[in-house]
């Protein structure tokens, strides 16, 4: 694996106006290998210059140039050659991902053909009569009325380090088929899938100034969110950050979806298969060392059926290999930097602090003292009001909650700040989906955890607002015009 230069065609440049160009700074940025804690890449950061070249390059292809005017299918033609390079990329792309931030490389390699599907899906989704971009309706008075849906305009996709491209791929894949142009930030830490995806837009021919590429530190990010010719900004990333974005799009009334953090819950009704279960909240509550916004970090269970669900699912946490994340049989690699082990560290304080107890991990493992490892971690005797109950850890760190009946259950999942995912394991599918209308969240899954690309994904509460992904991913990129025939 070459994290330094996956075969990229111009890694020291970015691409603008269809064309890759030299930066106009002189600021670099660094990748740090999370194994080794040594740098592993050195790349040019964008200045407001280059962010001022990339939105005058959107700003005239959406103005001037085809691809909004374009029909469905001729976008949907660009869509499904990029999803062709893209597939022709899988492996540079996992490995990418691995070699940046630490996902392990069998989890990445399952993860990244969710790029191809994403392009495949709106490309289909657009050129097909299941989607209009118009509707033709009927006034009061028996007059004509067109609804259109039109492209929002110039759009700023900035995203995190923890999934880099599918999580940029969810902006651009649907916005593209809206008819939408693009400025891309990905962050500073993560830089390589980006880059990928532009080559990968460059060899299926898009139009110039469709997209865009400025990797960027957070300082030049908020200078492109500021950008006044920027009609729509779509963010994933902490809620802090998500807050400061939203607040500063309200000052220009500019277009905002945010995908923000999460302190999602799984719930075990008292009729539950723990064994069942279990697999799934393997899977689901510490992904990619617990670093995902939908990891299932609350796992409630019945009173009377506490210790047994805490023994079962502690002794598999137990069994979980930590490793290289390069090695195909590791099954958790290291946090991605850090200051990602300092906080978690600081989470694991606080929970003692305030009464909780340690039933595994908690700590370095042993003879992984280089590199940002840390142990699987379960919490219990914890309660809703704790801090590693209610804060985003963002770390391998699960809290066991117990609960009295559903009326409990259902109060102790919905006291977070949060609204992101959730699960719900019960034998009778119908109570259990009861139980989920009453859930405060985004989304849930009712025995198990699915976050499938074509349907919506997105959070209520302090997790953000508007959707990525399905029917509704789409119509994010897209803004009602209502036309009278007098």
């Amino acid at each position: 694996m070459n994290v330094q230069n996956p075969g990229l065609r111009a890694p020291t440049q970015f691409f603008i106006g269809g064309k890759w160009v030299a930066p106009k700074g002189d600021k670099t940025l660094e990748v740090i290998s999370p194994v080794t804690e040594q740098k592993v890449m050195e790349y040019p950061e964008a200045s407001t210059a280059d962010v001022d070249d990339a939105v005058a390059a959107a700003r005239d292809a959406f103005d001037n140039g085809p691809w909004p005017r374009m029909s469905p299918k001729e976008r949907a033609g660009y869509l499904r050659k990029v999803a062709d390079n893209i597939e022709a990329r899988l492996d540079e792309i996992a490995s990418s991902w691995t070699g940046q931030m630490g996902a392990p490389i069998s989890l990445t390699k399952i993860l990244a053909p969710q790029n191809v599907t994403l392009f495949r899906y709106y490309a289909d989704l657009i050129d097909s009569n299941s989607y209009s971009f118009t509707d033709e309706r009927e006034r009061a008075d028996g007059g004509r009325v067109v609804v259109a849906k039109e492209p929002v305009g110039v759009c700023a996709a900035i995203t995190p380090w923890n999934a880099p491209m599918v999580l940029l791929t969810y902006k651009i894949a649907a916005g593209l088929a809206a008819g939408c142009t693009f400025v891309a930030k990905p962050s500073p830490e993560t830089p390589l899938e980006a880059y990928i995806l532009a080559e990968c837009i460059e060899a299926a021919g898009l139009p110039a100034g469709v997209f865009n590429l400025v990797p960027a530190a957070r300082e030049v990010g908020d200078y492109l969110v500021r950008h006044t010719d920027v009609d729509k900004v779509a963010f994933t990333g902490s809620t802090a950050a998500g807050k400061h974005i939203a607040a500063v799009c309200s000052e220009r009334l500019a277009r905002v979806s945010l995908e923000l953090g999460g302190k999602s819950a799984a719930i075990l009704l008292d009729d539950a298969d723990f064994e069942a279960a279990l697999p799934s909240l393997m899977v689901y509550t510490m992904p990619i060392t617990g670093q995902v916004c939908f990891s299932l970090t609350r796992i409630l269970v019945p009173e009377s059926r506490a210790k047994e669900f805490t023994d079962l699912f502690v002794g598999a946490v137990k069994g979980i290999k930590v490793g290289d994340p390069a090695d195909p049989a590791t099954q958790m690699g290291p946090l991605a930097m850090g200051r990602q082990k300092e906080r978690v560290e600081g989470y694991i304080r606080a929970g003692l602090e305030e009464g909780a107890k340690i039933a595994t991990g908690g700590g370095t493992p042993e003879g992984m003292e280089k590199g940002f490892y840390f142990e699987p971690t379960v919490f219990t005797d914890v309660t809703p009001e704790m801090t590693i109950a209610r804060e985003e850890i963002f770390g391998p760190v699960v809290s066991i909650i117990t609960y009295k009946d559903d009326e409990d259950a259902i109060a102790k999942a919905n006291a977070t700040d949060y609204g992101l995912n959730g699960a719900i394991y019960s034998t009778d599918s119908e109570r259990a989906y009861q139980m989920a209308r009453r859930v405060k969240s985004g989304g849930l899954t009712i025995n198990g955890n699915i976050i499938d690309p074509t349907m919506p994904f997105g959070g209520v509460k302090q997790s953000g607002y508007g959707r990525e992904g399905g029917i509704e991913g789409l119509d994010n990129y897209l803004e009602g015009k209502t036309i009278h025939f007098a």
